[in-house]
């Protein structure tokens, strides 16, 4: 299989004076086509790993390979290229633009890369259809649902065929309905477009659509577990791990 993200030995160290480890010695590895979920208490380390990962933020010290490339090695002018073609980004309060429609927010990325008008409207064509927001698009965001919102955000991150889809908190601003609905529609873009991701969750049930999920406690990796042929079993691996974990997760027993 081949590598997406491989992650060598991270470490963030925060301040100075007293000093905050953020991050100890991390190595992940995901391959095309996974879709991993990162799950542990708060303050476990979660946000801040996706930071790295993301280049928003460099790790103290270790490697962090994107498709064999550590783009910390790369010019300010050259990362911000490479993160807007290397990365797709989904986040909890969905992050779309109120001036624009939705349409204009989903396009967005192809925008910032000069891409020719012909080629978007035959992106946006593919990509609304298979996310079922086409009925939508010259809406703008405070016309549609939560879950609406979240479906275009998610085509905005997937238009342009990013090496890694992103999602930190995808389903924390939404209902059961809209969640389970994202969730599915994670797993589908997964599965038949191979789009590899990665997914930082409080949610168990959310992280139950994963391929595998990774624990972090206290910055460092605490377990990981595999999904099997059943999806309720995967669920409850899940619980029995965060029991263990400690710390406060929405542990609810949610219809599948």
């Amino acid at each position: 299989m081949m590598e997406i993200l491989k992650l060598n030995e991270i470490s963030k160290i925060y301040g100075s004076k007293v000093v905050y480890n953020a991050l100890k010695n991390i190595n992940i590895t995901i391959e095309k086509g996974e879709f991993v979920g990162i799950m542990g208490p708060s303050g476990s380390g979660k946000t801040t790993l996706l930071n790295v990962i993301s280049t928003i933020d460099s790790p103290t010290s270790g490697e962090v390979l994107l498709n064999g490339k550590n783009p910390y090695k790369l010019k300010n002018s050259d990362l911000a290229i490479f993160r807007r073609n290397e990365l797709g980004f989904v986040f909890q309060d969905f992050n779309l633009l109120d001036t624009l429609t939705i349409k204009e927010n989903i396009v967005l990325p192809l925008t910032l890369e000069g891409c020719k008008i012909s080629e978007m409207d035959k992106k946006l064509k593919n990509v609304s259809k298979k996310l079922g927001i086409e009925e939508i698009l010259n809406k703008r965001t405070f016309e549609v649902s939560g879950g609406q919102a979240q479906r275009a955000a998610i085509a905005r991150a997937i238009i342009h065929s990013p090496s890694l889809l992103l999602a930190d908190e995808p389903t924390g601003n939404l209902d059961s309905k809209a969640s389970k609905d994202v969730m599915d529609l994670f797993k589908s873009i997964n599965k038949d477009y191979e789009v590899t991701t990665m997914m930082v969750t409080h949610d168990p049930l959310a992280a139950s659509y994963c391929n595998r999920v990774v624990f972090i406690k206290d910055g460092e990796l605490y377990n990981e577990i595999h999904a099997g042929e059943s999806r309720e079993q995967f669920f409850q691996k899940i619980i029995d791990v965060l029991s263990l974990l400690g710390g406060h997760h929405n542990i609810t027993k949610d219809k599948f």
